[in-house]
């Protein structure tokens, strides 16, 4: 395991251990990959591990998978969180989408190099995906009026696993704020900051609504 991984893995136990060296090598293709296709920031890419692979690796602490679960991430870029929980979450299926080509194509060759049988890349727009799925996964994507309206059809309800069936959406800022103008009531709300001890995440969280409540009337975008 490489040294940037090693403060990450005492703070983050319920990733399986198995998941590590290939986590290790997600991170070296990444940088590989960082050099030709902006995938992150390049002033950022030092801190790969830290700003961007432990709050992916975050929401082991409260998402329990059963086999078979299906989890698209939508608006993936460079497959943040998408290939990191699929890597935590060998027994669930993992669709990846994104309607950049050339960011899809590096999620692809990744996937591919890392073995990751559990895997599907697409580069299309979400309006155009009928398929159902458990959890949807977005980071950063956009505001999230929007982003629930995009999402809301392809959602199963339910609960077999340790959350209910709903959408997993990484933000940062005023979330109390922006979810309260939400039609959709905000079911749980994980802050990265307590999660990973580090005061880098100060005001990013993972939120958490149960499927039940996007199935809501559209609520108003932000212009």
């Amino acid at each position: 395991m490489t040294s940037a991984l090693e403060p990450l893995q005492a703070r983050l136990p319920d990733v399986p251990a198995p998941a590590w060296e290939k986590l290790a090598q997600w991170a070296e293709l990444m940088r590989e990959w960082n050099e030709r296709v902006n995938l992150v920031s390049r002033k950022d890419i030092d801190q790969l591990e830290r700003h961007h692979l432990a709050p992916c690796l975050a929401v082991t602490a409260d998402l329990k998978l059963m086999n078979g679960a299906r989890v698209i991430d939508v608006g993936t870029g460079g497959g943040l969180p998408g290939l990191p929980m699929a890597i935590c979450y060998p027994n669930a299926r993992f669709t990846l989408v994104d309607s950049v080509g050339k960011k899809i194509r590096v999620v692809e060759d990744i996937a591919a190099r890392l073995g990751l049988k559990n895997v599907e890349v697409r580069n299309c727009r979400v309006e155009t995906l009928r398929s159902k799925f458990d959890f949807v996964t977005g980071r950063a994507v956009t505001d999230l009026a929007a982003f629930i309206n995009w999402i809301r059809p392809l959602l199963n309800r339910g609960r077999t696993h340790s959350l209910a069936n709903g959408l997993l959406y990484w933000r940062g800022g005023d979330v109390q704020a922006e979810a309260a103008a939400l039609r959709s009531k905000l079911s749980r709300t994980i802050s990265l900051e307590e999660r990973l001890g580090d005061p880098y995440f100060e005001q990013k969280y993972i939120l958490h609504f149960r499927t039940e409540e996007l199935y809501r009337e559209p609520v108003e975008e932000n212009k």
